[in-house]
């Protein structure tokens, strides 16, 4: 039988369990010219509370009823005459939350388990990382030497950021939630600093860690935050709006930042990031990601948890903060 989670109810603030449903159906038979997939892992990611909004955005809003939307990595368990994917391929994509799905390919990849574990490619060499990777040098135009801010750090985009930032040759401070966190991303990813904006004053250690301010602030988070990196850009600074995680849960409106005038005064730039917008250049982006990680140079980590069943308490985390690096959820074995 096939285990999907859909999405029944549109939430106000945080989503909890009645967002969804988890039913039992039978598994699909592929059709002329499609292969049937058997789902290992599904991403969890904060784009998600978006995507359940009705409204316009970068991507249509899901229907109420549909498969939870989201990044998946399988195995074609089944294929009827199709022209790319054979028996046995393991195969990356969007097929939401379900243990199985019967297509015709549309938008799926080969990957290879032997070149990196399969979690890895709905992370550091699937959509988190593509996000990190262009955000940071096609959107933020780094250059050796800067200054370079990321807020969730420890997250499955911050965590790259500065990482490529830090082999670009750039001085890196990161924000995260608490200590364990804050050691984490000096010790193992080897930014520079990090900001625990849970336990420290961020203004005073903003001034204490970029006594010369930012060139390049990537957010991740908005809010406060947001607005304390806004007084700290240097002449000609970007700023990247990547994510506001501190905003999706909100059920009032989005509190934008009132310093906004620093763009003005240091004719800097703020500018939204979208991944898909680089989608016929993940090839490139992955291969680029993928030799850095094969030379020790950059370090991928997912946090997986087990369970179809367990999603609304997996994806909760994402707004807990009780996890680190990418959050993956395992639905059905290798």
């Amino acid at each position: 039988m096939n285990k999907q989670l859909l999405f029944v109810k549109r939430p106000t603030g945080e989503a909890d369990a009645s967002t969804w449903s988890l039913e039992t159906n039978e598994i699909p038979t592929a059709e002329e010219g499609q292969v049937l997939i058997e789902q290992h892992y599904v991403s969890l990611d904060p784009a998600m509370r978006g995507w359940m909004n009705e409204g316009k955005s970068y991507i249509e809003p899901m229907e109420i009823g549909s498969v939870m939307r989201a990044g998946s990595v399988g195995k074609v368990i089944e294929s009827n005459n199709h022209p790319n994917f054979k028996v046995g391929d393991y195969v990356a994509g969007y097929a939401g939350v379900q243990q199985y799905i019967a297509t015709d390919g549309k938008g799926y990849y080969k990957v290879d388990p032997k070149l990196a574990p399969l979690p890895t490619y709905i992370g550091t060499l699937g959509m988190p990382g593509m996000t990190a990777y262009f955000g940071i040098t096609e959107v933020a135009k780094l250059k050796e030497g800067e200054t370079v801010l990321v807020s969730g750090a420890a997250g499955a985009v911050g965590s790259i950021v500065g990482q490529v930032a830090k082999i670009k040759g750039c001085k890196v401070v990161g924000i995260a939630g608490g200590a364990d966190k804050c050691k984490y991303v000096v010790d193992e990813l080897g930014f520079d600093a990090c900001i625990d904006y849970k336990n420290e004053d961020v203004a005073a250690r903003f001034k204490e860690e970029c006594p010369k301010g930012i060139d390049i602030y990537f957010d991740n988070v908005g809010g406060d935050i947001l607005d304390i990196a806004l007084s700290r850009l240097r002449l000609h600074a970007r700023v990247v709006i990547c994510g506001a995680i501190s905003q999706y849960n909100n059920k009032t409106n989005v509190k934008g930042p009132s310093n906004y005038l620093s763009l003005l005064v240091n004719r800097a730039s703020m500018t939204g990031m979208v991944v898909f917008d680089y989608a016929d250049r993940y090839a490139e982006g992955a291969k680029i990601l993928g030799g850095w990680m094969a030379q020790g140079k950059l370090k991928s980590r997912e946090d997986v948890y087990k369970g179809i069943e367990n999603f609304p308490e997996t994806y909760n985390r994402l707004f807990s903060g009780e996890k680190m690096g990418k959050l993956v959820l395992k639905i059905n074995e290798d």
